[in-house]
């Protein structure tokens, strides 16, 4: 008998008795088909993604995991919180688990909603490995739904990841498959002046980034649920049932812009927690964030669930449909993204090592319009490089929006000219935590170097960084500021992110917090899970470059078992 099965039949023979939600996984070589291209790659239980993992709130999860790889392995249970030692990052949480060998992770289900686990070894992930969790609350939830469904994306590439590292950092711009044209800078130079468009090329060219530096990997297949955009995943509906699509971006490197024509969606999830429910034409997930949505299609037809990537280089579909075989039209792609000027605002030009400034001198101020520096004043960033801000006391600062630099070149619009969601959209459903002020404010300066292909934090990549060290207890405040031209996930594993969108108590509870190009981003933590952490990028290739943190956190009830020095980073691969 299924040991699930087996556990859900005995805890109705025994009414009040929560037994564990168990399961064995297994971590496979497998073949994936993407409906374009078929690859080898990595899964659970013989396929990709792996299965749906589903647990009740207040009980314990115990999961086998054996591996039958010829390689580490590890599972991470994103979003979920509970015991650093069970949070399964190899080299901070654990050793990892070597070939032939089963690890059995238990821990309490301690929050409900939508969640997902992937490896956290090498680049395992991207190579297929990943699945969806769902948790089922104790109370009643305050909305309704006739049937869900997961939505899970990701983005699938023909190369291997380590393939994808070794060229990324061979060549920056390997993927890049939207560099401008000659056609272009001609059409730029009948609309906005000949001498203006080129003293625009001369600009980026001289700072060696491009305008198109908006996604560092295309030429991928999106997919949703393991199914390409040719193989069409469906899922059935009754006109006038409310549906609960539970959306989660497993992808290694592409944020998704949702819609589904035809229909609007009201958000009432964001990272597993209740928000005020807002109704959106249109919404953009980045790498690792779920939400849910509830639509209500009423009329006998198909619909297609279209999630672009935020470069336009590509997308993933699937339908909703009143019976197996319809379709719907699929959109067309939009217009490729350019980067602005403005995405360069919160860039510390002076500390991007590796850059060649000669050719900038006589660049005029001309060259920097429409860039916006509010987010620059009063920041001298001389000597902060590798600097420990840990200690540092500051009074709270204002809120995070507006999220995207003024005049950047990735403000999301919506195709049909309606409501796009933004993180200032969201609000808490019931506040998770008591609105108090932090003890103190960390700068973490993300930065990086596109031509060297390098990510770091404060200047300083992972294996030469000092760890962030916390008191149990304390409330922190992040001030994320975003140096480069890129759009960042930040993850903090174990312990949730407050995002400040300047609504108190109000503000969202979330485990990814998205950093867009010349802005500044701040989160507050409620430090109360002892041990020690993961604090990164969750951009498979970025965190793998450097932009990756350990977080310690000292004292707690289980300081005794959960000292910093139990695992080093030696220990094993992050």
């Amino acid at each position: 008998m299924n040991i699930r099965l087996g556990a859900l039949l005995l805890g109705l023979m025994v009414p009040g008795l929560l037994l564990a939600g168990e399961y064995s996984l297994t971590v496979d070589r497998v073949t994936i088909d993407t409906g374009e291209f078929v690859k080898e790659g990595i899964g659970y239980n013989g396929k990709s993604p792996g299965p749906v993992l589903r647990f009740k709130e207040g009980e314990t999860a115990r999961i086998s995991v054996t591996n039958n790889l010829d390689e580490m392995t590890s599972i991470h249970w994103h979003g979920l919180i509970l015991p650093f030692d069970q949070d399964g990052v190899p080299g901070i949480s654990f050793p990892g688990i070597k070939p032939g060998e089963t690890f059995t992770y238990e821990f309490p289900i301690q929050q409900a909603g939508t969640y997902w686990f992937h490896s956290h070894s090498g680049f395992q992930e991207p190579d297929g490995a990943y699945g969806a969790i769902i948790i089922e609350p104790k109370e009643r939830e305050p909305f309704r739904y006739d049937r869900e469904y997961v939505i899970q994306l990701t983005d699938k590439h023909p190369h291997s990841g380590d393939r994808i590292m070794r060229n990324l950092k061979m060549m920056p711009d390997y993927y890049n498959r939207q560099q401008q044209t000659i056609g272009e800078f001609f059409s730029d130079a009948s609309s906005q002046g000949f001498w203006r468009t080129l003293e625009d090329r001369l600009a980026w060219g001289s700072m060696r980034m491009m305008k198109a530096d908006v996604e560092d990997v295309q030429g991928f297949t999106g997919l949703i649920n393991g199914k390409g955009p040719e193989q069409n995943w469906t899922g059935l509906f009754e006109p006038g049932e409310r549906i609960r699509l539970r959306f989660i971006n497993s992808s290694a490197m592409t944020y998704f812009d949702i819609r589904i024509p035809g229909l609007d969606m009201t958000v009432v999830q964001a990272d597993g927690n209740n928000v005020q429910p807002v109704t959106v034409d249109e919404f953009r997930i980045g790498v690792a964030e779920t939400y849910d949505v509830i639509v209500r299609p009423r009329d006998h037809q198909a619909y297609t669930i279209f999630a672009e990537s935020m470069g336009r280089s590509g997308y993933a579909r699937a339908t909703l449909a009143p019976e197996d075989g319809m379709e719907a039209a699929v959109p067309q792609l939009r217009e490729p993204a350019r980067l602005t000027m403005a995405d360069m605002s919160g860039m510390d030009h002076g500390d991007m090592a590796g850059m060649d400034h000669s050719n900038m001198e006589d660049m005029g101020h001309s060259q920097m319009e429409g860039v916006d520096h509010s987010s620059m004043e009063g920041m001298d960033h001389s000597g902060m490089a590798g600097m420990d801000h840990g200690d540092m006391m500051m009074p709270k600062g204002g809120a995070s929006d507006p999220f995207y630099a003024k005049g950047s070149g990735l403000l999301p619009t919506a195709a049909n000219g309606g409501k796009f969601l933004s993180y200032a959209d969201l609000k808490a459903q019931d506040p998770l935590y008591e609105d108090r002020e932090p003890t103190r404010e960390i700068e973490l300066r993300l930065t990086g170097n596109m031509e060297r292909y390098t990510w770091s934090i404060n200047g300083v990549k992972y294996e030469d960084a000092d760890p962030i060290r916390l008191k149990y207890g304390e409330r922190v405040r992040f001030k994320f500021v975003n140096e480069t031209m890129m759009t960042h996930p930040m993850h903090l594993h174990g312990m949730w992110s407050i995002l400040d969108v300047g609504a108190d108590q109000w503000n969202p509870i979330k485990h990814t917090v998205s950093v867009n190009p010349g802005t500044t981003v701040y989160i507050e933590t409620e430090v109360d899970e002892p041990g020690q952490w993961a604090f990164h990028c969750h951009l498979s290739y970025h965190a793998a470059a450097g932009m990756f943190r350990k977080v310690i956190v000292e004292g707690g009830p289980d300081a005794n078992q959960a000292k910093a020095d139990v695992v080093t980073k030696e220990g094993g691969e992050v």
